[in-house]
């Protein structure tokens, strides 16, 4: 049974200016153009903490935002009912609802939460060491729950609004239907390990603050991280499908097939093919038969195709919409998508509520 409650947010008192120049993408969705534009937006922007110059300014600059008032702890704990309202990589227009709160970070084999991605232990231990440092999360990660609960927004207006969000204070939010389902990290596996090993050092444990979304939520999608290799000759030349003269002809044969094997369209300057892969595989695994030398990454199909006909990838391997039913069959198997299987969009905001991590 995961460990669920509500949680006495940290949260910015208006005294910084409009919460839109304070709130951000989270960490490892900021480019560094994009770093640097947050940077000057504010001096008081969230990025300031998840991206700092160093350790000791991120613990200085969040003391002294609570010290001078710029951010403020609430008396009472709460859930969080969220709407987000977003445009997909499809340009499609969807509403998604979920629940903010807060999850005790339990090692993966208590069974508590499964995750789905493999991770890189650079990043945790560059996650684990700003967490100590700061001893508060800024963002949270996203949990899929398997369950057919229906949320909706509230009739009346938001306690927070920005950039398309909207959430709503809950102090006597049932979160009891969801402490029997099992969840999954969508996105977020290296904050959540961090904060296992934070709370493996302490007594105490450690808890995380969480967006737990129904899986069946109608608003939810999982987007395919589509894969472009440049400088890599070796495979602008190479014939490895059933060709088909237009693209569009081959995605529609793509989204037919069916997805008890592995499938990918691959496409070159002269040549569009279907390409097949075994039984049980995945679609980014069989691109990953390929390595990772040059491969970049884009939700995007567009801009997949675009670097192609630019000149500036040799191949675009275009994949299908992974289903959330096989993201959660792979993930009670015990087993591991390779990075980047996964594109759950939107990513939370960074800023609009903060956790600390001690329980």
């Amino acid at each position: 049974m995961a460990d669920i409650q509500p949680f006495r947010a940290v949260r910015y008192t208006g005294a910084a200016g409009p919460l839109a120049d304070l709130v951000a993408p989270p960490y490892d969705a900021v480019t560094e153009e994009e770093r640097s534009e947050l940077y000057t937006r504010s001096p008081y922007n969230v990025v300031h903490v998840t991206l700092p110059e160093s350790l000791e300014e991120a613990a200085r600059l969040y003391r002294s935002w609570v010290e001078d008032g710029i951010l403020e702890q609430e008396e009472e704990p709460a859930a969080w009912v969220v709407a987000e309202e977003y445009v997909g990589p499809d340009g499609v227009s969807r509403e998604r609802h979920g629940i903010v709160l807060s999850l005790a970070a339990d090692p993966y084999e208590s069974g508590h939460v499964h995750p789905h991605e493999r991770t890189h232990e650079q990043t945790c231990r560059e996650r684990l060491e700003l967490l100590r440092a700061v001893e508060v999360q800024p963002e949270p990660i996203l949990v899929l729950a398997d369950t057919s609960l229906e949320l909706s927004a509230p009739a009346e207006p938001p306690d927070v609004e920005v950039d398309g969000t909207k959430l709503w204070r809950r102090s006597d939010l049932d979160l009891g239907v969801l402490r029997d389902v099992e969840l999954l990290i969508a996105d977020g596996h290296h904050r959540y390990e961090s904060a296992v090993r934070y709370g493996l050092d302490d007594d105490g444990g450690a808890r995380i603050m969480a967006l737990v979304v129904p899986a069946h939520d109608p608003g939810l999608r999982v987007f395919p991280t589509h894969r472009v290799f440049s400088e890599r000759p070796d495979l602008e030349t190479q014939r490895e499908g059933e060709p088909y003269g237009r693209l569009e002809d081959a995605q529609r044969a793509l989204e037919a097939e069916p997805f008890a094997h592995a499938a990918a369209v691959a496409y070159r300057r002269g040549a569009v093919e279907l390409v097949r892969g075994a039984l049980g595989e995945l679609d980014v695994e069989l691109v990953d038969r390929h390595g990772l030398e040059g491969i970049g990454y884009t939700p995007r199909a567009s801009e997949a195709v675009a670097a192609v006909d630019g000149g500036e990838a040799d191949v675009a391997f275009l994949l299908r919409e992974p289903l959330v039913d096989d993201v959660f069959t792979i993930a009670r198997r015990g087993q591991r998508m390779p990075p980047k299987s996964t594109y759950f969009h939107p990513k939370p905001l960074s800023g609009l509520l903060f956790h600390p991590v001690a329980r």
